[in-house]
């Protein structure tokens, strides 16, 4: 460490001119030190774009002025100044953000990135792999944020001779503590958990209803993982011998995810773990290589779900609430693994108590999942399977496992939509 040469953030991003495209690392990873000296310079600058992954923390870029934010997922964090209009969202599989820089159909000018300290001269990309490496191939200037935090993780390295710049900054990194799980997470899980065999390769996301997933799978056997993301939930299961690998037909006995966002205990897990592999999303997320572990399982949710089918997971109506991420990646993938399947698991209800399973989409809502690509759908209320079935078909089964009380009305809307009286 000693040897490296150091420059201040400032001096760093003196790199950065009007009209650039700005990659910045992601989650728990976000180069807070060189936002920081950005916004110092902000008036001397305009035109800046932005774009990254769901990032934790502050999020000055996205408040208009010089900078224009354009993520590939939309976090707490930047979420009301995208409704306002001073920030915007770019729709986009997470398999394909790496494509569009690599193709060169979005620009990435700088790469501001945060790595581990070196070793046998390679960084670590740490918690926050995503689709960095696709924007140090590609930009012209190559910041690296080095902090003592990030673990150096295996999967992607790169050359530290890669980088224009090293900065230097010892932050802690952005940690995240989960709600506890529901009674409804809680069948949720019990009901999911019911649709995964022994020896079955997982794919969930971060929250109180993963968690309840994973508490719900504590006595099965031989499961894998290879995710976009987990936590710790998921970490409970790999100490506990629950995923272990044993089963994947590629990467065997290995944990592949791409980024992480929890506990400081989930960080340090990934520290020097050769069992552990954090890779790039093209390769985490490429439905061609998540079919080749058999018995894939993807589980991801949805803000509502209409009659036919249609998952809408990313806007509540017009307005943008989060993004596409990798919920299509993992359903494709999942289905054309032998013996896969895919899980959309839902509430029945929102907190307020509005339907999740709705006759119809509200007006200007995402299809994030067609309706051809769903399979199971699951509520607090059971589990229904919609492939090979018809519209009438799928309406019926959705109603089974609506709230109570919403389901008469659903069978209203059916009968009316469908003009047939079996509902």
């Amino acid at each position: 460490m000693n040897s490296l040469r150091f420059i201040s953030a400032s001096e760093a991003v003196q790199v950065i001119r009007s009209g650039d495209h700005v990659h910045l690392s992601s989650i728990a990873s976000v180069p807070q030190c060189l936002i920081e000296a950005l916004c110092e310079r902000s008036s001397e600058l305009n035109d800046i774009h932005f774009h990254h992954f769901h990032t934790e923390g502050p999020a000055p870029y996205s408040q208009g002025g010089a900078f224009f934010d354009q993520g590939f997922f939309i976090g707490p964090n930047v979420r009301a100044n995208v409704q306002k209009g001073l920030a915007d969202y770019i729709p986009v599989n997470l398999f394909e953000t790496q494509a569009m820089y690599r193709s060169g159909a979005l620009p990435c000018d700088v790469a501001m990135v945060q790595v581990s300290e070196p070793e046998g001269g390679m960084v670590s990309l740490g918690t926050s792999v995503d689709c960095s490496p696709a924007a140090i191939e590609t930009a012209r200037d190559r910041i690296a944020v080095i902090n003592p935090n990030v673990p150096f993780s295996f999967g992607e390295t790169i050359p530290l001779d890669r980088f224009t710049a090293l900065v230097h900054d010892d932050r802690p990194l952005i940690t995240k503590e989960y709600s506890k799980p529901s009674e409804t997470d809680i069948a949720i899980g019990r009901h999911c958990a019911e649709l995964i065999p022994d020896g079955a390769c997982l794919q969930m996301g971060i929250g109180a209803m993963p968690n309840a997933i994973c508490a719900a799978l504590k006595d099965h056997k031989r499961l894998g993982l290879h995710t976009e993301m987990f936590s710790d939930g998921a970490l409970e299961l790999i100490e506990s011998g629950v995923i272990d690998g044993s089963a994947k037909a590629i990467d065997t006995g290995k944990t592949v995810a791409s980024f992480l966002l929890g506990s400081k205990k989930v960080y340090d897990f990934i520290d020097h773990n050769p069992a552990v592999l954090m890779k790039d999303i093209a390769y985490t997320n490429d439905p061609r290589i998540i079919a080749q572990n058999p018995g894939m399982v993807s589980i991801n949710s949805a803000i509502e779900i209409d009659l036919t089918g249609q998952v809408c997971a990313d806007s509540i109506g017009e307005r943008i609430y989060s993004g596409t991420g990798g919920q299509l990646d993992f359903v494709r993938g999942a289905k054309l693994s032998k013996g896969g399947k895919s899980i959309i698991a839902l509430a029945s209800r929102t907190r307020s108590g509005a339907p999740k399973i709705v006759p119809t989409l509200k007006p200007g809502a995402g299809i994030v999942t067609p309706r051809a690509d769903v399979q199971w759908v699951v509520t607090e209320f059971g589990a229904v399977n919609l492939y090979g079935k018809s519209l009438q078909e799928r309406a019926k089964l959705l109603i089974s496992i609506a709230h109570p009380e919403d389901r008469e009305a659903l069978s209203r809307a059916a009968a009316g939509r469908f003009n047939a009286n079996a509902f």
